[in-house]
């Protein structure tokens, strides 16, 4: 499907994924599907999870390496990596760093452990348009890769259990990189080794910091309203892009 229109506006009032009419926002001059690369986001752009897995790891996996309770009360999720949620909730404790530094790696590990040891339980629902859009980049030679906060054996593991884990040849991940910022970094670097120092990346995402991290490294984004944030929310950092749904995208 071809860029009709270097800016295309469709803008009622903002519902949930599969209801009332779509919203899409294209900034001018921007051509979202001539782009060299892109970088998806898992949670929220790619897929919803019904269960809890991911979720109750952080919980139990603290519990288990550091004999303490987890609180996450006042901690951003949304957008945030799986590093980046211990961060913030160990520093809202006023924990200090001797007591949760040296443990870090082995709750990072055990959360790899306790999420892949529930694969069969995993119970995953596949955002609007995501084959459709993926198969429609893969059409026209684009890279694809995913951005996500995910820790990479569980990011991996959601987009194989949902089965579009074909379509993605490399990731950047939160192992190493508790900013988004710089994950993504790593994502864009990863994706120019492929297409080549010069190609253009995208940035596709469900909240308000997959913008502002692709805007850190120079990079325009797709954003989509299936999240927790939605389309008047995600408006307001200025995307190149805006959509209800991946699906709503398709039809410009």
């Amino acid at each position: 499907m071809a860029n009709k229109s270097s800016s295309t506006t469709i803008d009622p009032v903002f519902t949930q994924p599969d209801e009332g009419s779509p919203r899409i926002h294209v900034q001018g001059g921007f051509l979202w599907d001539r782009q060299d690369a892109y970088l998806f986001d898992i949670d929220g752009t790619l897929l919803r999870s019904r269960d809890r897995i991911h979720y109750e790891s952080f919980f139990e996996s603290v519990r288990s390496v550091m004999g303490r309770e987890l609180v996450l009360d006042g901690v951003t999720l949304s957008g945030n990596t799986d590093p980046g949620i211990l961060y913030d909730a160990f520093r809202l404790a006023e924990l200090d760093d001797e007591h949760w530094q040296p443990m870090l790696a082995d709750v990072l590990a055990h959360m790899r452990a306790t999420v892949a040891a529930q694969r069969d339980q995993m119970d995953l629902v596949k955002m609007p348009g995501v084959d459709e859009i993926l198969a429609y980049l893969y059409g026209k030679s684009a890279a694809l890769g995913i951005g996500t906060g995910n820790l990479e054996s569980i990011g991996w593991l959601k987009l194989e259990v949902l089965g579009v884990r074909r379509w993605f040849t490399f990731g950047g991940f939160a192992d190493n990189f508790p900013a988004r910022a710089d994950m993504i970094a790593d994502a864009a670097r990863q994706a120019r080794s492929i297409k080549g120092a010069d190609a253009s990346v995208c940035v596709v995402g469900d909240t308000p910091f997959d913008i502002r991290a692709a805007r850190a490294n120079g990079l325009p984004t797709i954003a989509v309203a299936t999240g927790r944030y939605s389309f008047n929310d995600l408006m307001q950092d200025q995307p190149e892009v805006c959509a209800s749904t991946l699906a709503a995208l398709m039809n410009v």
